[in-house]
């Protein structure tokens, strides 16, 4: 067997029984590490640190630098602001990054490669959200908000005070926040001399579109060809009811010279997205989704060849799907990131002149390799990779190409999590009601003694095509529940990915079914050993772990003692009519429930029917400004219990979406959270 190096063993046996335990305020010392950048020698790199300050409740991104010889690493340019996106300019000798500037706007500025003589670039009067050099150091591109349809008051002159919004189709409201009649458009500039020259060109001019992706797409889903004269470009070119239930995005390659934009993955309907050009700029590699309503797909390569003007599949027969993709110095060979078994891995693919390509596993770490960056020449690549698990916080590592083996190279937080008592991590296979295992990760509590008993939670992961992984979360801290003394329970049932596409699959249209069976099969499981009282058990979830929560609520036949549901989906003929992204109830419930009456997922898979088998204490947690799964949701399950006379707490966060970011607002999540516990639990 290969030898894995990886420091979450050491992080799991190294303390004294002495140390102190994970707590929420802890989780906010910890510094958030991201972005990781290589310079074009491998010798060093760069990389974002995000800290936060819990008594002004903000946060504040600086910086890094890595020296690969010394092994050291240092803040490179740090602020009382933020300073994000770090990159390598072209010339190698300067690093350019996000700031705001002395009005509070988004710009890029650069500065040399020790951190000295900083300057702005840019002068734009809205926020620079994204950006990139070409390798040829000509021009750039940048994206910024533009305002395209008219407001309300510029539609009505005479009401300049009025708050009101108009919409005539579909899509007005997304993740977090409405629609505003402001796009995020794709600018080019000329770059000569140190100086940007000329104005800048939209490339999106008067188009209804955003590039990249909203809410959540950045620099990735756009890449410029090594000589600057294409630049790939992703975006859903649809609007209104077409764009709710389509996530028919398209790559588009735009000319500099001409001025021509070209649909390079027209007639492929599912989500296609970053696009990367081959270093001989003679292909273009992307990542693509088959089904135009299916959000969690199989996300596979392709590659197009300008000569031919083939597209071809190249991960042909790989049952997994890829989250990001890299090409190898050479040409010959990509890179990518994918998920299996629970964890997210680095992999090669090796291209043929046709066809597939040959796919070989390179780490097989007991973590989440979160993002990495390449450098090097054809005969030796340097890759840096972002790495977490269930114990450790993202650090930087660099991996071996060859033996894949990831040693650490950035001890960030690492005065933090020396002094702290982690528990043992164990992954245990359970066996479902129909015979295929369930991996499920158990997490003890620190100082686990078998003797006594614990309580312990079935952990619902929401998705629900989201894998439960080794992640380390900020708020689904399974650490942090372990040091508050419960044993964690948290399978990954079916419906989640990194076990093939066939268990992704079995989710959909059966929310109710063999999923759930899963859950109650792996608590069932874990509540046989003598260490666990299985009086004392809760089942706690977020979105379509709320749900698992509402559903199980109705159907755990006195299994649990308390439910914690945290924006969760109770009602799916009322989320159907209140939810913005159409295609997932579309392929993940049926379609609109007045379609089909006898459609299973609202005849026999909606909690909100079983509302009168509830019996058990529930605590709902819901946010405002989700509309992904809106607040009414929370409303109704918890107006519900407390008509039945069933004991509950409602936690409403007014300025939070689907998740909770804030770090007071996050702490106030935990205290609840585990007071409703310890409750009913202890």
């Amino acid at each position: 067997m290969r030898p894995i190096l990886t420091i979450f063993s050491v992080v799991l046996c190294s303390f004294s029984y002495s140390q102190p335990f994970l707590t929420p305020e802890t989780l906010w010392k910890l510094k958030r590490i991201s972005d990781p950048q290589l310079s074009a020698d491998g010798n060093s790199a760069l990389f974002n640190v995000r800290i936060f300050d819990v008594s002004t409740n903000k946060g504040n991104s600086d910086i890094y630098f890595f020296d690969r010889k010394s092994g050291n690493a240092k803040p490179l340019i740090a602020s009382s602001g933020d300073e994000s996106q770090a990159r390598w300019m072209p010339d190698g000798k300067n690093v350019s990054f996000l700031k705001a500037d002395s009005s509070g706007i988004n710009q890029i500025f650069y500065a040399s490669a020790d951190g000295s003589n900083q300057q702005q670039l840019t002068f734009s009067t809205s926020d620079i959200t994204n950006y990139s050099f070409a390798s040829s150091g000509n021009i750039i591109w940048f994206t910024t908000d533009v305002k395209v349809d008219k407001s309300v008051q510029e539609l009505y002159p005479d009401l300049p005070k009025s708050t009101g919004k108009i919409y005539d189709d579909l899509m007005m409201r997304h993740w977090n926040s409405w629609e505003d009649g402001s796009y995020s458009h794709l600018f080019i500039q000329s770059f000569e001399n140190g100086k940007l020259s000329g104005n800048p060109k939209d490339i999106m001019p008067a188009e209804r579109f955003d590039a990249p992706l909203q809410p959540h797409g950045g620099e990735e889903q756009i890449h410029w060809s090594r000589d600057g004269k294409f630049l790939a470009y992703t975006c859903k070119k649809l609007t209104g009811k077409e764009f709710a239930v389509s996530t028919n995005s398209d790559i588009y390659l735009f000319d500099v010279e001409n001025s021509i934009t070209t649909n390079i993955s027209q007639g492929m309907n599912g989500y296609d997205v970053n696009p990367r050009f081959s270093p001989d700029g003679s292909r273009l590699m992307w990542l693509s989704m088959e089904t135009p309503t299916y959000e969690a797909d199989r996300n596979r390569i392709f590659v197009y060849d300008f000569k031919t003007k083939a597209k071809t599949e190249i991960t042909a027969g790989f049952d997994y799907s890829v989250e990001s993709a890299e090409w190898n110095a050479d040409g010959k060979s990509i890179i990518f990131i994918s998920g299996i078994n629970a964890t997210e891995q680095l992999w090669q693919i090796d291209l043929p002149a046709s066809g597939p390509g040959r796919i070989r596993q390179i780490t097989k770490d007991t973590g989440n390799h979160t993002a990495f960056t390449m450098a090097g020449s054809s005969k030796k690549t340097v890759i840096i990779s972002s790495m977490m698990s269930i114990s450790q916080p993202t650090e930087l590592f660099e991996v071996n190409p060859v033996t894949g083996v990831s040693r650490q190279i950035t001890f960030i937080n690492q005065n933090i999590l020396s002094q702290i008592q982690m528990g043992k991590v164990e992954k245990r296979m359970i066996k479902a009601t129909d015979g295929k295992e369930i991996l499920t990760w158990i997490i003890y509590p620190p100082g686990f003694d078998a003797s006594k008993k614990y309580p312990a939670l079935l952990y619902c992961q929401g998705g629900p095509q989201s894998t439960v992984s080794q992640f380390f979360s900020y708020r689904w801290n399974f650490q942090l529940m372990a040091a508050n003394g419960y044993i964690v329970v948290a399978p990954n049932r079916r419906g989640l990915p990194s076990f093939g596409t066939e268990w992704n699959r079995q989710i959909s249209g059966d929310w109710g079914g063999q999923c759930m069976k899963d859950y109650l099969s792996a608590i069932d499981a874990v509540s046989t050993e003598p260490y666990v009282n299985k009086d004392n058990l809760g089942c706690v979830g977020a979105s379509f772990g709320g749900y698992s929560v509402f559903w199980l609520a109705g159907h755990h036949q006195k299994r649990f003692k308390t439910f914690i549901a945290h924006c969760g989906v109770f009602n799916l003929k009322s989320m159907y009519g209140s939810t913005e992204e159409l295609w997932f109830p579309d392929f993940d419930l049926g379609g609109p429930y007045w379609k089909n009456t006898s459609n299973i997922s609202y005849q026999k898979f909606s909690p909100n029917d079983y509302i009168n088998n509830w019996d058990t204490p529930i605590l709902v947690i819901h946010n405002e400004k989700d509309f992904r799964v809106p607040l009414g949701q929370g409303l109704e399950a918890f107006t519900a219990a407390r008509v039945q006379n069933i004991p509950a707490r409602f936690l409403y966060f007014p300025d939070e979406g689907h998740w909770v970011t804030k770090p007071q607002n996050s702490i106030l999540w935990q205290r609840v959270f585990f007071d409703w516990l310890d409750k009913y639990l202890k």
